[in-house]
């Protein structure tokens, strides 16, 4: 395979608010009530001064855009996989009721390993709150 499988330039986009079913929801699938998550009262008495939302749903908000970069990433007999996430950062805390504008875009392929990775980029309310760069992977067949 001599070209990506993806338009290179392409770069995708998905928007979110966070909202506080968002919160309870994902406290119960994954039993993290961390008070930082889940306790309104006790967040208000930090410099936070409310709950902040839990880092490992911004990794799954991030999933939502790669997945839909990946709609456009499926050549005739090759199916993407992802690899995983390298290098994520959460830069300032996200909280409940912001808007996320998550962006997705590729950066490397490699046509002999059939390798590509891409930037994700998370804001909220306009501002860069977490980072990471996704890995996939084509397999035949």
């Amino acid at each position: 395979m001599d070209s990506a499988p993806f338009d290179p330039a392409q770069v995708t986009t998905f928007r979110k608010t966070v909202t506080e079913t968002d919160l309870v929801l994902f406290a119960g699938i994954t039993g993290d009530f961390a008070s930082n998550h889940t306790d309104e009262e006790y967040m208000r008495g930090t410099p936070f001064g409310t709950r902040q939302v839990h880092g490992a749903l911004l990794v799954g908000f991030m999933s939502a855009v790669t997945a839909r970069a990946l709609e456009h990433a499926r050549p005739e007999g090759l199916t993407p996989v992802s690899l995983g996430y390298d290098r994520i950062r959460f830069v300032r805390p996200v909280f409940p009721g912001q808007t996320l504008a998550l962006s997705f875009e590729w950066k490397d392929y490699d046509a002999d390993a059939l390798r590509g990775a891409g930037d994700v980029e998370l804001r909220a309310d306009g501002e860069v709150a977490a980072v990471a760069r996704h890995v996939v992977k084509w397999v035949r067949g």
